[in-house]
Parts: C-alpha cells; sequence; structure tokens
C-alpha cells in the first residue's frame, strides 16, 4: 500500500529533535486524528530553510499537505504552512501557560489515531479565542477547555445542578444530593461554579465569572483528579503547576 498526499489541517502537540536537522512531529490532524511526521531539514539556518521549526512550536496551527499510510508509524509531510498565526499565544507568557496546559490536557485525551473533526473544530476554535482573550476571559480559560473537552471523549460532567442537586461526585461525573463515600466530590461554590461553566457555550461568557486565584487553582486540581479518574494512566500534568505559578 503506497501512500497518498492529502490536504488537512494539523495543530502541533509536541516537537522531538531528530539527527541533525530535523524534528519529530506529533500532531493532531483534521483528517486522521493523532499522528507522527518526519519533517527533515528544518533546523539548518539555510536560505531555504531558515527559521522553519518556528512552525512545529506546541499549539502551532498549520495547513499541511501529507503523505498518508495507515501502516505506517511515521509519515511524511510535504508542504507546510501557518493557518493561523497567533499574534499573543507564542509570546505572552500567561497565554503561553494556557495554551501549554490545554495541548498536554488534549495529548493525554488522545489515544488512537482516529479522525474526530469535531474535536479538531472545538480546539482550533478554542485557541483562536484564547489568542484574542483578556483579562477574565484568559485566567478561566483552562477551567473552560478542561470542562469542555471531555464531551469528545464520552464522560462528560452532565449539569443537573439543582438547590438539592448541588455535590459534584468527580467519579460518577455527575450533581448527586448527598456527598458520596469517596474524596472525589465537589460541594458548595466549586459545585456552583463547575455548574456555571458547563452552561458556558462560547468563551466570551467566561468575561462574568469574577474568580479569584486560589479558587481557580483548587478547581483546576479537582478537575486534573476528574481526568485522572476517567482517562486510563492520566498521570499528572506537568504544565499544571507552572499554569498555577504564571496565573498568580
Amino acid at each position: 500500500m503506497s501512500s497518498q498526499l492529502h490536504k488537512t489541517k494539523g495543530i502541533v502537540l509536541r516537537a522531538v529533535k531528530y539527527g541533525e536537522t530535523s524534528l519529530i512531529v506529533t500532531m493532531f490532524t483534521e483528517l486522521f486524528g493523532l499522528q507522527s511526521y518526519l519533517v527533515n531539514g528544518v533546523r539548518t539556518s539555510t536560505k531555504k530553510g531558515s527559521g522553519k521549526a518556528n512552525l512545529f512550536q506546541p499549539t502551532a496551527m498549520l495547513d499541511l499537505v501529507v503523505y498518508h499510510n495507515e501502516l505506517k508509524h511515521l509519515n511524511r509531510i510535504k508542504e507546510f504552512k501557518w493557518s493561523y498565526l497567533y499574534q499573543n499565544i507564542f509570546s505572552d507568557v500567561p497565554k503561553n501557560a494556557v495554551a501549554l496546559f490545554m495541548i498536554e490536557l488534549l495529548t493525554k485525551c488522545l489515544k488512537q489515531p482516529e479522525a474526530n473533526p469535531e474535536l479538531f473544530e472545538f480546539c482550533e476554535d478554542a485557541f483562536i479565542h484564547l489568542d484574542e482573550s483578556t483579562g477574565p476571559v484568559m485566567a478561566n480559560f483552562p477551567l473552560f477547555f478542561a470542562l469542555h473537552l471531555p464531551v469528545f471523549f464520552g464522560f462528560r460532567i452532565s449539569d443537573e445542578y439543582t438547590d438539592k442537586n448541588s455535590i459534584v461526585d468527580l467519579q460518577e461525573g455527575m450533581f448527586v444530593s448527598e456527598r458520596p463515600n469517596h474524596f472525589h466530590f465537589l460541594e458548595g461554590k466549586q459545585a456552583e461554579v463547575t455548574s456555571e461553566l458547563l452552561k458556558m457555550m462560547q468563551p466570551e461568557e467566561l468575561e462574568q465569572l469574577k474568580l479569584n486565584h486560589d479558587f481557580r487553582r483548587q478547581l483546576l486540581f479537582a478537575y486534573e483528579t476528574y481526568y485522572a479518574l476517567h482517562i486510563q494512566d492520566f498521570g499528572t500534568m506537568k504544565t499544571l503547576p507552572v499554569l498555577r505559578e504564571v496565573l498568580g
């Protein structure tokens, strides 16, 4: 079976140096889902190749022409260019920290190389919104992303928050009326804010959510636990401590 050429968009998850001048790039592509590509000659500073490696920073959104062969673990990229050029994500330290948190979360959820165009669109949209965001929208963005990403992986918290059902059972992923017989639950303001976040469909709505730094931090920690309960071998988030510092 020979490799066919395809046009697709991709979001860079990570890039690892390979040999003298090359990169192995892991990407989430619109057509094929999770993929790895060998990209030759992007780390040389010849006239032709100078500065190309910066296109493969995590979060970069690219238009690609790729060779695709189902049987290969590593395919090649024939052509690449920016599909969207960020104004802030690469240069703004807090925004970059939020973006890298989102990338790590996405990477930990993606296990198989299968297409998921709705998820791709959600992620593309989220990174563009983050790039343009300010103030409370940016600060609340990790919470928003962490709660809405599970929709695409089948473990979303169902929002049935009422005065009676006011406790989030993180193990069951639902609001319940009594404290469960384990420690993985949220109550009080944490449960209330979780419900508010689940109701928000657009990042702009985050503007109305006034939370302090410590509260956000605790909530992010709880959501990390939620993922660990629902995704095998989730481990811990490397970007979370950085994010906590930066958003302080």
